[in-house]
């Protein structure tokens, strides 16, 4: 199997920086995903990828034509995206977790609380790569992840802040 790098990002809310400066700084990567709140910029983004751009509508994308959830491939992952709004993530990802396992994913990616969180459990990944426009940690510094497949095939997440 051949090595992926997949920039995971969130809660732009039309900000473009420190958007570019990621982008420029994480290139090449084979895949963007975004987790919503997009606010319009799909196609700048997808741009400035320069690679294929998944997007999901988030509850700021008013008159989007998003999808509001998206299953796709990754290696041998099943990846589920959702901005997480309608899972009640504000609270706790209790229900978002049922809902990945109903649908039997191996991979949740979702945004919405603007915290980054990375959970690995032996059934399922749930990812949060924070917010890069307003992100509410302590320290108040936009953050992102990084999902590579090793040359087995195996997924590894670094959450990262700007």
């Amino acid at each position: 199997m051949r090595k992926m790098k997949i920039l995971i990002i969130s809660d732009t809310h039309g900000r473009r920086d420190p958007l570019g400066s990621i982008i420029k700084a994480e290139k090449p990567f084979d895949l963007l995903l975004h987790c919503g709140d997009v606010e319009g910029d799909e196609e700048l983004i997808a741009q400035a990828a320069g690679c294929p751009a998944k997007f999901v509508a988030g509850n700021n994308d008013y008159f989007s034509d998003l999808p509001g959830e998206r299953e796709l491939r990754i290696g041998r992952y099943k990846v589920w995206m959702t901005h997480g709004h309608h899972y009640y993530v504000s609270m706790n990802t209790v229900v978002l977790k049922q809902e990945a396992r109903l649908k039997e994913a191996d991979i949740v990616l979702y945004g919405h609380t603007h915290r980054p969180d990375i959970d690995i459990a032996s059934d399922l990944t749930v990812i949060n790569p924070g917010s890069l426009a307003y992100p509410r940690t302590p320290d108040r510094r936009p953050s992102y992840v990084i999902m590579e497949l090793d040359e087995n095939g195996e997924a590894h997440f670094t959450l990262k802040t700007y």
